[in-house]
């Protein structure tokens, strides 16, 4: 169970992501690239197609990557696809998605004059290519004469196929010398208003290197239902003092000793942090709100916890329910508004993983550079602000309320909190401490809050715990 980022996306205005070269519009693509069926897909061809498609849908229509990735692998063209092939989409995708401003950058470096209007899906698949040629190290001629036939088969693209073979060798034999000399890759790679946000916070040096690590690819964690060493040792991973085990190598997920079984499910060392900091709730009565996928959910099911499930989303309460089923838990799920949500009884404890932008889970979901807005921001900590004061009303006098969100924003983690004690002074914080939980010292701020960082090699997480003193 990944942690997706919760809000709807939106697509960003931002200088630092509108589509290089200037003087041209993308328009949407409507579904996946057409092949005659006269002549045979060359080898390779269908999982370029898969990845230009999916490329098309998130820069173009604003469209979240899973989603957009899942609509266009079962798409009648594309479906069906090998394993090997959806995988190698998927790391293509992604990698544009990081590198975008750099991969747009040097494409454009090779460009006499901006592209015209109505070119189709040609400027994804010219990123999709300069990804394969400058990053994932494809040879030149699959590449190149990939990316070509690709152009051909798109009715938009197709009169450009000359111009993308003359590009495209140039940035395969000169893009590596154009790519090392770009300045400051994590400003284009960025946005502007994101990037200047993180200076503010946390600094112009560690900006960067909060940008750097964003960027970079997440290792595959798991949280265990039992024996982090055992588990660790069995997959040829390490476990993580805070009991999360990280897998340093991995094939198919469904595969792995344990997870048909019901072992172990996937789960960022951060996201597993929050559902830990309420210690031993075993036959305890605790709301899990907002809590699709459900990784927090199986973490307290696992741990004896009398779990209410909470989400808004009817169909990601099915997943949830899902993966409770494979891994032999149980909870109950409740589908409303936890704004709203009136049990007509408190519980022993809450957990509120609440809406956020998920600017600190860019490492897992590089969408989210191009999707999101700075008005997001306060919209999103309103929202917030409206779900603690449920969680307030929920929790029972001497019982615990976790607060967390995987945002790297001040007003979704520190400003929040702070602003709900001044409403609620019935509420006091519980310090967390150096070595609880497997905390680091430097994941805990002056205030006793957890703030992890992209830097710190996992997802960034605030969380506070508070306590209802009456």
């Amino acid at each position: 169970m990944s942690e997706p980022p919760k809000p709807p996306a939106r697509s960003s205005n931002s200088p630092a992501n509108r589509r290089p070269p200037a003087g041209r519009r993308l328009p949407a693509h409507q579904g996946p690239l057409r092949t005659s069926s006269a002549r045979p897909v060359a080898a390779g061809l269908a999982a370029r197609e898969l990845a230009v498609t999916a490329l098309a849908a998130v820069l173009d229509r604003g469209r979240a990557l899973d989603d957009a990735f899942d609509a266009a692998a079962a798409s009648p063209r594309l479906g069906g696809m090998e394993p090997r092939d959806r995988g190698l989409a998927l790391l293509i995708v992604r990698t544009v998605l990081r590198r975008r401003g750099e991969l747009g950058a040097v494409v454009s470096s090779f460009l006499e004059k901006p592209l015209p209007k109505d070119t189709g899906v040609l400027w994804p698949i010219l990123l999709s290519a300069a990804a394969q040629l400058l990053v994932l190290e494809t040879p030149p001629h699959a590449a190149i004469s990939l990316a070509v036939d690709q152009c051909r088969a798109d009715r938009g693209a197709s009169r450009f196929g000359k111009l993308a073979n003359a590009v495209l060798r140039r940035v395969a034999t000169q893009g590596a010398d154009v790519l090392g000399k770009l300045d400051d890759p994590a400003a284009l790679n960025v946005p502007a208003w994101l990037l200047s946000r993180w200076s503010k916070t946390y600094g112009e040096n560690s900006s960067r290197e909060i940008a750097a690590a964003s960027l970079s690819e997440a290792p595959l964690d798991i949280s265990v239902k039992s024996h982090p060493e055992l588990w660790a040792t069995t997959l040829g991973g390490v476990a993580l003092p805070s009991g999360t085990v990280r897998l340093t190598s991995a094939g198919r997920i469904e595969e792995l000793p344990g997870f048909a079984d019901g072992a172990w499910w996937v789960q960022d060392a951060a996201a597993a942090l929050p559902a830990r900091l309420l210690g031993d709730v075993a036959g305890r009565d605790v709301a899990d709100l907002c809590s699709a996928p459900g990784g927090k959910t199986a973490q307290l099911a696992a741990t004896g916890a009398r779990v209410t499930a909470v989400d808004l989303s009817a169909n990601r309460l099915r997943r949830v329910e899902e993966n409770l089923a494979r891994l032999k838990l149980t909870a109950e799920i409740v589908t409303a508004d936890a704004a709203t949500w009136d049990p007509d009884r408190q519980f022993d404890a809450i957990l509120l993983d609440a809406p956020c932008t998920a600017t600190g889970t860019i490492r897992r979901h590089p969408d989210i550079v191009h999707l999101k807005r700075e008005p997001d921001v306060a919209q999103l900590a309103a929202l917030q602000s409206q779900l603690l004061d449920r969680a307030a009303h929920l929790t029972k006098p001497g019982g615990l309320l976790v607060y967390c969100t995987c945002s790297l924003e001040p007003e979704e983690g520190i400003d929040q909190v702070t602003q709900f004690l001044l409403r609620h002074s019935n509420f006091e914080r519980v310090p967390l401490r150096s070595g609880e939980v497997g905390l680091e010292a430097s994941w805990v701020t002056p205030l006793g809050d957890l703030r992890t960082l992209p830097t710190h090699a996992m997802d960034g997480f605030y969380a506070a715990r508070l306590r209802r003193k009456s």
